[in-house]
């Protein structure tokens, strides 16, 4: 069903752009005798008069994958790769709400014709602070840094559609009420587009297919659309009642509406995306040739969705580029992605010919840019925060587990680490709450960030962990994901845990019980891990046969120089692996009998 365009709400920087406008004079007398709608129409005649340029260029700034990333994110999820001149590799700290609402804000000033969009996945998957609030401070947030429309990603459906349409319309959580008293949570300011996702009864997209933008005369509309594969990688409630379609069919179709419409600028926000060459945000994507730094499924796409799009916003990857792929016609067409947690934001410029009332592709011009923390703070950011986690404060000193002696994880001495093996068997343990087929747990060393301590951290008591202790062990909100890995699979990717990018500085996976094998690190590269050794349950692996495994989403989208995890058949997605580590404390411990330390024996080093 077509959306009714809507009219951009009112803003403080709107503000700023008529009183730039008033260096006109009969333009400014204009604006200020006549009300703002009769304002705007008189000053855009005026400025005909004068001799208005034929083009205009449009900002968009747009992000996506936040994941409700409010404070910044920790370790090397904070973090983008910058290449520098000289062809070396620097590491910058980045994200965070506080910082994103300011470098928005920044990149805003002297551009009159400015739109700020994502491409989904701006919450679900996320840390405490939103996550324990089911978004709301998110949602909040979103409409402070004045978000204008998003498209809907996989993650806005990990509770279902009536909560993502809560998310939309506001009101307060059907089972948990109202979290602040006297407030009654108002919903997204901006529209959340779903053009792809339908209703199985009705056959109308759940939510809005497109919004169209409008300022002074210019029009833009936005198509939102997921990935048709969400139902592979989200639990089955979550989607329940809906239909994902093809992602170019739909674009395609609505862009003929849009242009039936006199609509002839159109950005597409997918969420969706590829694989970069490179790890660094400021890599060439279109060297040696236009798209040829970039593979996967964004490719494809792009290359079939109409030209009356002008413009592709992406994520899902959470990967970061600027690359000009060839629409159908063979021209050159601008496909971005910030990369995630709200550590980069995407600058384009878009220039709008007001006869043609579309984008002149040529004039296209895009680039990441860094969400610094070196900036300046945005105050009322940091006031939500404050707000916000004054209420999760009784949450993060819940028990929910006891430990009789300190579980070394970050602190380990040894590449296998106790507290390494709990988290893999509990992940192990969740994956058989979804699939008791599940084989094996696998944990990457790195999304371990602290140790769990016997000593009190407060007035909880000695060997009881709360749940803020759980969650500095694991704050990244990863899900805990089950693929299909062959025996062969399998091999191949604990080999990857010292070669390939991973031989000078191996990453030691963590595995859960039943899983053993000898590392030799007397010898090099992949022989360091002793193929014949590799056992599950006593019984060498076979190559040839299937197994199912558990593992973060992290590992399963094949970070960390594991590439062969990423390759595993019939996902499913499970909860975050906070909950499922939480879980597994509390059933499997009491203050009369805590979890000891496990042995950390799995592996045999050779040295």
């Amino acid at each position: 069903m077509p959306a009714t365009p809507q009219p951009r709400r009112p803003r403080r920087r709107a503000t700023r752009l008529l009183a730039a406008a008033a260096g006109l004079a009969t333009l400014g007398a204009l604006a200020a005798a006549l009300p703002a709608s009769a304002g705007q129409s008189a000053g855009q005649d005026a400025a005909g008069a004068a001799g208005k340029k034929r083009t205009v260029d449009v900002q968009l700034l747009s992000f996506n994958d936040f994941h409700g990333n409010l404070q910044p994110p920790a370790g090397s999820s904070g973090q983008v790769t910058e290449k520098q001149p000289d062809g070396t590799e620097k590491k910058i700290d980045a994200g965070g709400a506080e910082y994103l609402a300011t470098s928005l804000r920044t990149a805003r000033k002297g551009n009159p014709y400015s739109v700020t969009a994502a491409a989904g996945d701006l919450i679900g998957a996320s840390p405490l602070l939103s996550g324990l609030f089911h978004d709301e401070p998110t949602v909040e947030a979103m409409n402070k840094l004045d978000l204008d429309v998003t498209s809907v990603g996989n993650h806005e459906f990990d509770e279902g559609a009536k909560e993502l349409a809560r998310m939309q319309k506001g009101g307060c959580h059907p089972k948990d009420g109202c979290f602040e008293k006297g407030k009654k949570f108002k919903g997204a300011d901006y529209p959340y587009l779903a053009a792809n996702v339908t209703d199985e009864k009705t056959e109308r997209p759940i939510l809005k297919p497109y919004w169209v933008w409008k300022h002074k005369g210019v029009k833009v509309g936005f198509i939102g659309v997921t990935l048709e594969g969400t139902p592979d990688i989200v639990s089955a409630e979550g989607i329940k009642g809906l239909k994902f379609h093809d992602e170019i069919e739909t674009v395609n179709k609505y862009a003929k509406i849009l242009d039936k419409q006199g609509v002839k600028s159109i950005v597409t926000l997918l969420h969706e995306g590829g694989s970069p060459a490179s790890q660094s945000y400021n890599y060439d994507c279109d060297a040696p040739g236009a798209g040829d730094g970039i593979s996967g499924p964004i490719t494809t796409i792009a290359k079939g969705i109409t030209p009356k799009v002008d413009a592709l916003v992406t994520g899902h990857t959470h990967s970061a580029y600027v690359c000009t792929i060839p629409d159908p016609a063979g021209k050159p067409r601008m496909v971005t992605s910030a990369s995630s947690y709200g550590k980069l934001y995407t600058d384009t410029t878009l220039t709008y010919d007001r006869k043609t009332k579309d984008i002149v592709r040529t004039s296209v011009k895009s680039a990441n840019h860094v969400v610094s923390r070196e900036q300046a703070k945005a105050k009322d950011m940091t006031s939500l925060i404050g707000r916000w986690n004054k209420l999760a404060e009784p949450v993060a000193n819940k028990p929910v587990g006891f430990i009789s002696a300190d579980i070394p994880g970050r602190g380990a001495t040894t590449p296998e680490a106790p507290l390494g093996d709990l988290i893999a068997d509990a992940q192990l343990a969740h994956g058989k709450s979804l699939d008791p087929e599940t084989d094996l747990g696998l944990m990457n060393p790195g999304g371990i960030r602290s140790d769990l301590v016997h000593k009190a951290s407060g007035s909880e008591g000695d060997g009881v962990v709360t749940y803020g202790e759980g969650f500095t062990v694991q704050p990244f909100s990863n899900t805990v994901n089950l693929v299909d890995l062959t025996g062969a699979q399998l091999i191949t990717g604990l080999k990857q845990q010292v070669s390939g990018s991973n031989e000078a500085s191996p990453k030691i996976l963590q595995i859960s019980d039943g899983l053993t094998y000898t590392l030799d690190m007397t010898k090099s590269g992949a022989d360091r891990v002793v193929t014949d050794s590799i056992k599950l349950g006593g019984k060498a692996i076979d190559p040839a046969a299937t197994y199912r495994v558990a593992m973060n989403s992290f590992l399963a989208g094949g970070g960390d120089g594991f590439a062969e995890l990423g390759k595993g058949a019939k996902p499913l997605v499970g909860s975050d692996d906070l909950k499922a580590f939480n879980d597994y404390l509390t059933a499997n411990s009491s203050a009369d009998k805590p979890i000891a330390p496990p042995k950390a024996d799995r592996i045999t080093i050779v040295k």
